[in-house]
């Protein structure tokens, strides 16, 4: 998939902040540049850098119109949340609407595939503007047969803790820095915000469940070409009652040969956060190690080669003394590597390159 150099007016109405808007933010983070405005009504007159800590003076407004009429004006609309249930609230299907009939393209990561509303498709196709629903799966996609095991590519899987806890923002931070150092590495996404910012990937929690570790091992192959570090998105989190299913086909799939395990330093209990109540503990690091090992053993053995922590609601001083425990705990490297240099992960990994 390609990626016009739209601008976008982003969706994030009712929703929009550090943990509740994380397709937003990661595309705010990542491309500030393409975005006009913010749309959210509880949040207008604001600025993304007052909400998030980043992304400069990139308003948020609480009109639609005057949304897609900031700055250049708005060529796309971008859904920057889910909504609650996963549907379209009737007002969104109005600005959508609106959006359409003036060839403004929509970009949506739901469950839901906006594409196949019996409104908003016609409409779309009638008038020529394309709807790109990121999380609709490619047909025919394999069984795993092992194949990514078999790569010339060093392939590093980023596991978590728990959900949204920065595992596709530690990979991209990590694959800049290593493209900065003269290393060939490709970024696989394995998500809808992946696939926004990088152009391309298949997001694996809308696949059928017999087919994840296909669509990973396909990825794999197709991020190993021309390159010689392949850096795949994580997503769930084997102690997650609810997503694990999806993180196990990711493991198995890749086969990564190593492993980078993210937390957010602050984040206690699996649902301790999003107005969940909190209700399995997140074990120490050494633990979680060792399950994510012994998880990938039987099918391609890899090892965490590093920690990236989550720091972003902790103060300085707080956060490099989590990075010293980590470090200290797991007698591996480690860092937050959005806050503080990503040296000692990246040594890691090139470290890992060469045994290959």
């Amino acid at each position: 998939m390609t990626t016009p150099k739209h601008r976008f007016l982003i969706i994030a109405d009712g929703d929009f902040g550090p943990l509740t808007s994380k397709t937003a933010n990661s595309c705010i983070r990542y491309f500030p540049e393409r975005i006009v405005a913010v749309l959210d009504r509880k949040q207008a007159g604001k600025t993304a850098q007052e909400i998030l800590g980043f992304g400069g003076n990139i308003p948020v407004v609480g009109d639609f119109e005057r949304g897609i009429a900031q700055g250049k004006g708005a060529t796309a609309v971008l859904i920057g949340i889910a909504p609650a249930g996963g549907r379209l609230p009737e007002e969104w299907k109005a600005w959508l609407r609106t959006a359409i009939e003036r060839k403004l393209e929509i970009w949506s990561g739901l469950h839901t595939f906006i594409g196949d509303d019996p409104d908003l498709g016609p409409l779309a196709r009638a008038r020529g503007v394309r709807i790109l629903d990121a999380r609709k799966p490619p047909p025919d996609l394999p069984i795993a047969d092992g194949r990514a095991a078999e790569v010339d590519a060093l392939v590093v899987l980023a596991v978590g803790t728990d959900c949204n806890v920065g595992k596709m923002t530690a990979q991209l931070q990590l694959r800049d820095a290593l493209v900065k150092r003269g290393h060939k590495t490709s970024f696989v996404a394995t998500g809808q915000t992946g696939i926004f910012i990088e152009g391309w990937g298949i997001a694996v929690d809308a696949v059928v469940a017999d087919f994840i570790a296909g669509a990973a091992e396909q990825l794999v192959v197709d991020g190993a070409k021309d390159n010689d570090i392949v850096l795949v998105e994580g997503q769930g989190s084997l102690i997650h009652p609810g997503y694990s299913g999806v993180t196990l086909g990711l493991l198995h799939g890749a086969c990564p040969d190593a492993l980078i395990l993210c937390h957010q330093v602050t984040r206690e209990w699996i649902g301790d956060y999003h107005g969940r109540e909190p209700w399995v503990k997140i074990p120490s690091y050494v633990e979680m190690i060792d399950i994510y090992e012994r998880a990938a053993h039987p099918v391609h053995p890899t090892r965490v080669i590093g920690i990236c922590l989550n720091t972003y609601d902790m103060d300085e001083a707080a956060a490099r003394e989590a990075v010293a425990r980590a470090a200290d705990e797991t007698g591996l490297p480690a860092t937050d590597p959005v806050r503080f240099e990503a040296d000692t992960l990246v040594d890691a990994i090139i470290g890992a390159r060469a045994t290959i």
